[in-house]
């Protein structure tokens, strides 16, 4: 599960080259037509079928307003807001989740299964939704779910709902950026060279050398 962003890094070569090449062009200056042109060109390593039915993905609606409320709630329970890093919703996991049942259905019914279901437990218990119940009540119903093995075998529905949804939230939030950063991945940098350590030099007799 990710955003696909690896499948755009793969075009970043090519994009460099062809932006390097222009630049040696003496006359850089581009016309209004070779500017639109670029500005509607597809994404660098990207077919044009995978622009087109990113842009239809994301131009289509799945979660009304009231599953998407409670999906923001949810994914804040998952992940919180601590000292280190924003939460699940200020890395735009909700945001994420969209997508991702648009562009892989198989999450549609299960999700929207499990929001009802959140529903319907809280009008229950509580009298009222999910969003609609206070803090400690949420949390109250997410206890019963959250972990499978102390679950009780009425909750089995929602112990499927909730494991998918924990899922898809650390899917989103760590290939985020504030999920990279929060797990500290530097990526490839190049090495810096400080000399050779002085224990080493000693070793070696050489360290008035």
């Amino acid at each position: 599960m990710n955003r696909r962003d690896s499948l755009k890094a793969i075009g970043f070569g090519t994009l460099s080259a062809g932006l390097l090449l222009e630049a040696c062009k003496t006359d850089t200056k581009k016309t209004d037509e070779e500017a639109a042109s670029t500005a509607t060109a597809p994404e660098a390593g990207r077919q044009p079928f995978e622009v087109e039915r990113d842009k239809k993905l994301n131009a289509d609606k799945f979660f009304t307003t009231a599953e998407m409320a409670t999906i923001t709630v949810l994914v804040d329970i998952i992940i919180p807001k601590d000292e280190k890093s924003g939460s699940a919703t200020d890395a735009k996991v909700p945001d994420f989740i969209e997508f991702i049942v648009k562009d892989i259905p198989q999450h549609q019914t299960p999700l929207r299964g499990g929001l009802r279901w959140l529903d319907l437990q809280c009008l229950n218990r509580f009298g009222k939704t999910f969003t609609d119940s206070s803090h400690t009540q949420q949390i109250e119903l997410i206890d019963l779910i959250a972990y499978p093995g102390k679950a009780t075998p009425d909750m089995a529905q929602g112990v499927a709902f909730f494991n998918r949804m924990r899922d898809l939230t650390a899917s989103g939030f760590f290939t985020s950026e504030m999920g990279v950063k929060d797990i500290g991945y530097a990526g490839n940098a190049p090495g810096k060279w400080t000399g050779v350590p002085p224990e080493i030099l000693k070793h070696y007799g050489m360290e008035n050398v």
